[in-house]
């Protein structure tokens, strides 16, 4: 057993950045801990690579027993929560992915490519404007935040003058946990009767005037005339705004603060372009956006060696998964040329792998590229204050100056 103990459920913690050196201690002397709840039962953290797997991809641990978060819920918000996609199991699940999947095929995804090029030049002009003559920037809401929503914006339909209030309701409903955003709890369920209201004022405009976005996509049956809930569509439209928007942001930030740490691979990018896509693994591995899933084990099981009970709470922790010295090499290295990368930011395989994937791989890609191809460098210039949360691994403000390349 470990010598020193952590609480890994307090959310102050992760003010700090992600206890890695705990993480580390949990997979080689107990992979499977105990986590003790002052206002709860306890729960199972699971923290090596090859567990995070198997939780992931075994039937017996359901999302939908319980919910997906360490907290728990009143009766009335757990029974609102069961329709999100995350919150589901087969075959409820696959009816319900199925369904939302048709505005995430390629062709779609490939449609926005153009799009987010032009968010990213104008992005990146915002940001050497905003740096001009050795200006202290706020990297996160000039550069990290905005590729997301406008991207989200462009999904939805949504015009661009309510982006603003995709970044307010995104932050109000991830960031209760935090005084700094002034929200609690209950301003967090607010939000998203908010954006209930805003979704259903889009959905019911598409239903009279079609468009080629995935909100009209959604609101259409399919070929077997299946189509959502109001409710169904109310819960991914929330789950769109705040995974969408979320885990790419903090990708964007945590991206870019590895390579300020690590100037050698910032060059190395720079020098070596084909490295992008290694690079984009790499940062995801890094950051890990999601600190971690719950599920619950619907019948006796075994994590690795450790029995768990029917009912029990298991937290997967993906940034110790991440680190696990078993699967990647040097895991405490960051290295872009990276390439054997298996790691499970986007959940560990399985029925809830991340829907959006490929185009948050796009947007990743893309920005990197225009960064490192307008900037020489980015330079930390002040304390980055970081999102109080333990379930995203989250920026608020990164603080740096821009030293755009010459001619």
């Amino acid at each position: 057993m470990t010598t020193s103990r952590i609480d890994l459920k307090n959310p102050d913690l992760y003010t700090e950045g992600v206890p890695h050196d705990f993480f580390d201690d949990l997979r080689r002397q107990c992979p499977v801990y105990w986590q003790p709840e002052d206002d709860g039962p306890g729960y199972w953290a699971v923290t090596r690579h090859a567990d995070v797997i198997g939780v992931s991809r075994d039937a017996t641990f359901s999302a939908a027993m319980g919910s997906t978060q360490i907290d728990e819920f009143d009766e009335e918000t757990r029974l609102k929560q069961a329709s999100m996609l995350l919150n589901l199991d087969p075959p409820d699940h696959t009816r319900l992915r199925q369904l939302v999947s048709r505005g995430f095929t390629p062709r779609v995804i490939k449609q926005l490519e153009g799009h987010i090029r032009d968010i990213c030049t104008r992005v990146v002009d915002d940001l050497i404007d905003a740096g001009r003559d050795g200006q202290v920037v706020d990297f996160v809401p000039v550069a990290a935040a905005p590729l997301p929503l406008e991207v989200i914006a462009a999904l939805l339909g949504a015009p661009a003058e309510d982006v603003g209030k995709l970044y307010d309701w995104s932050n109000r409903m991830i960031g209760w946990d935090d005084p700094e955003y002034g929200s609690t709890r209950e301003d967090g369920e607010l939000a998203a009767a908010e954006v209930f209201l805003y979704a259903n004022e889009i959905a019911a405009r598409r239903r009279v005037e079609p468009r080629d976005d995935i909100v009209t996509k959604l609101v259409t049956p399919d070929e077997h005339g299946d189509t959502l809930t109001e409710m169904e569509f109310d819960m991914f439209f929330v789950l769109l705004v705040i995974a969408g928007n979320e885990t790419t942001r903090n990708a964007i930030s945590g991206g870019m603060q590895a390579f300020m740490g690590h100037p050698d691979q910032w060059r190395r990018l720079q020098g070596e372009p084909g490295l992008l896509p290694s690079a984009v693994e790499e940062v995801l591995r890094w950051v890990s956006p999601v600190i971690g899933f719950r599920r619950t084990p619907t019948c006796p099981a075994a994590i690795g060696d450790q029995e768990v009970a029917r009912g029990d709470k298991v937290v997967v922790y993906y940034p110790s998964a991440n680190r696990d010295a078993a699967v990647f090499d040097d895991p405490h290295v960051f290295d872009i040329a990276r390439s054997d990368n298996p790691h499970v930011a986007f959940g560990g395989t399985g029925v809830h792998f991340c829907l959006g994937a490929h185009l948050a791989r796009l947007e990743l890609k893309i920005m990197f590229e225009t960064l490192a191809t307008r900037l020489d460098r980015i330079e930390p210039a002040g304390p980055v204050r970081r999102l109080r949360s333990n379930f995203i691994n989250g920026i608020k403000a990164m603080p740096v100056r821009i030293y755009p390349r010459q001619g």
